[in-house]
């Protein structure tokens, strides 16, 4: 399908998952996690991806340009555990056509 991009996720454990992520579904990272089962249910998106929470944590890997964080992201983030200078919340990385190839890795759980 066209409208579906490459992204690679290294989940919690280790594993890395090269998968298909749609871009006309308006989805963000984290939903594109959940819908893969990449982590338990429960531990990913627990806010339901209104950067309350921080469950959603990832470090991006690949050199994308990313949209500006937000102050609500930054705030949670400064306040969350394991927390790295590449640091961004699934919820907030919207699945766009520019996000083919992304690489992330999933922060621990805290």
């Amino acid at each position: 399908m066209e409208q579906d991009v490459n992204i690679k996720i290294i989940d919690r454990d280790g594993i890395t998952h090269e998968i298909l992520a749609p871009t006309d579904m308006a989805m963000n990272l984290m939903e594109v996690v959940r819908s893969y089962e990449l982590a338990p249910e429960g531990t990913i998106g627990i806010c339901g991806g209104m950067a309350m929470c921080a469950s959603c944590q990832c470090y991006v890997n690949s050199t994308h340009e990313l949209p500006e964080m937000q102050d609500d992201e930054e705030a949670m983030l400064s306040e969350a555990f394991y927390v790295k200078d590449n640091s961004r919340l699934g919820c907030q990385i919207q699945i766009t056509p520019e996000m083919e190839g992304l690489e992330v890795e999933l922060a621990p759980e805290s």
